[in-house]
């Protein structure tokens, strides 16, 4: 990443100036104009330097789609804090550990989520804990606070290569990893979908019901840039989501394959007014070639934009344009984009002949700093020259599209969510009649790949299905619990004696 060219920062202040009385933010029947949004992320910004968040500092947040969620990520860029997003499906363990790996003083909440906030006090000693309209001990509201603060920006200075976003993923690899975004590389994220994506205009309007700390809230600073229009929905359900479509004349969406899939089965599909609708983006996992084939026939082909990125180098590494979902390209990821580097390597990292699949290795400018506190991981990761390996096997064909092959990793993406079948292992195998499991992703219409474990018992003991589901999914989010369990009596293992991973996604398959 260069340390050279526009910081976040700058965007943000640039898009308020340059559309102040436009309506920029939309949540239910409220809307602010880019102007207020601007004033009240100033606000915030001041309240959580009086509650003690210092410039630099990394703090988390709890908190979910809502008319605070974007006012309070500006809040965080103009006051320089590195804000370490939760997402509040993950079970209160899992947050700990973040909060406590992520070394966070300072957790701020949304007030639905007050209670999970509690508990993380428990779990977390001398964490302190700010809510959105609420307060626990120890804290304050900080909307309460931001009501008495200047709506001026903070006076500092910031830099390209500051941290200002520390994003979880469990990645590749299983091991919980901290991605750690600049205000330069944010910046670039923001450069790299307006040069690789439609051409948003003030007319656009982008509906969001994905979380906003996953890909959908890179859309925020393209559409604030360039005078268009937020509106954020609590979450996706196929009927609100397709009445809000109408209702606000969306012209843009974002989309994982399952919530595609979820919007074809509506059965009030046809009943309602898309015909704002001009451009329907989708990524984070492959699409199953039934669900695409079946929504150009209903929406039509020019509407889609697929990409392909990671959470270290997002969000559009390839772009399958509109005109390209045709025949067999319709598996593609699509092209390189301009400001993004790709090669293909071996398994000794040289180069491999052109039609031959190789790990998609890449560099641009949208790359993070490393993972946080991780030397190891960001030097597997991430070589000398700045190249990211995202452990994908592709293949360019001979027009020059990358086509997936395969993973050199286990991870599963289920419903659009990384799940890393270690988690679920180590889950199962507290359970006292499981001797042996092993976890892998079955293919799947509705989640492209459903969590599937194999499990063998102890000599003796039983165990149904239905316990082993709910045991895991008393310890980790509900999305990477098990959708089935299948008995075995005995896994198969490789010449080395590891998990023979391949020959069960074989079965299944």
């Amino acid at each position: 990443m260069s340390a050279s060219g526009a910081t976040c920062l700058e965007l943000i202040e640039r898009g308020a100036r340059q559309n102040a009385a436009r309506t920029a933010l939309v949540w239910g029947d409220r809307s602010w104009t880019f102007a207020e949004v601007n004033a009240e992320a100033n606000r915030l910004a001041h309240a959580l330097a009086a509650a003690g968040a210092a410039q630099g500092q990394r703090v988390a947040l709890l908190v979910n789609n809502g008319p605070h969620s974007v006012p309070l990520d500006f809040a965080c860029v103009k006051s320089g804090i590195n804000r370490v997003p939760l997402n509040a499906r993950l079970s209160a363990a899992e947050h700990a550990r973040m909060v406590q790996e992520a070394q966070c003083a300072v957790l701020v909440f949304g007030d639905d989520l007050m209670e999970r906030a509690r508990e993380l006090q428990r779990l977390c000693p001398g964490l302190a804990c700010h809510g959105l309209g609420a307060a626990l001990p120890g804290g304050v509201d900080l909307l309460q606070t931001a009501a008495s603060q200047p709506a001026t920006a903070p006076d500092i200075t910031v830099r390209p290569d500051d941290i200002l976003l520390t994003l979880y993923t469990s990645g590749t690899t299983g091991v919980l990893k901290a991605a750690q975004h600049t205000q330069g590389s944010y910046a670039a994220v923001c450069r790299n979908i307006l040069i690789n994506l439609f051409p948003i205009g003030e007319d656009d309007v982008m509906l969001h019901a994905a979380s906003l700390i996953h890909a959908s809230g890179t859309f925020v600073l393209p559409f604030w840039l360039r005078g268009a229009r937020t509106v954020v929905l609590p979450g996706f359900t196929p009927g609100p989501f397709l009445e809000a479509i109408a209702a606000h004349g969306a012209t843009a969406i974002n989309l994982v394959p399952t919530m595609l899939q979820m919007l074809l089965e509506h059965r009030d599909l046809d009943a309602h007014d898309l015909s704002s609708l001009r451009h329907i983006i989708y990524g984070a996992s492959p699409m199953p070639r039934a669900v695409i084939d079946r929504a150009m026939a209903h929406f039509g082909q020019h509407r889609f934009w697929q990409y392909y990125g990671q959470t270290e180098a997002p969000l559009c590494l390839a772009v399958l344009r509109p005109e390209d979902h045709v025949g067999d390209l319709l598996g593609a990821c699509g092209r390189p984009s301009p400001d993004v580097e790709i090669r293909l390597v071996d398994a000794d990292g040289a180069p491999v002949p052109q039609g031959e699949p190789g790990e998609i290795l890449v560099r641009g400018p949208m790359s993070v700093a490393g993972y946080f506190n991780a030397p190891e991981l960001t030097a597997e990761t991430f070589d000398a020259d700045g190249w990211a390996h995202t452990r994908d096997v592709g293949v360019f064909d001979d027009r020059g599209f990358l086509h997936l092959r395969d993973r050199t990793s286990d991870m599963i993406i289920s419903g659009g969510y990384n799940v890393y079948p270690r988690e679920v292992e180590d889950a199962l195998l507290t359970h006292p009649m499981v001797l042996e499991c092993a976890v892998v992703g079955a293919p799947d219409p509705k989640w492209v790949e459903a969590v599937t474990a194999f499990v063998v018992l102890r000599a003796g003991e039983t165990a149904t299905e239905a316990e082993l589901i709910a045991h895991v999914a008393g310890q980790v989010a509900s999305y990477k619990k098990p959708h089935r369990v299948l008995f075995a009596d005995a896994i198969p293992k490789t010449a080395v004696g590891k998990l023979d991973r391949k020959s069960l996604r074989a079965r299944l398959a």
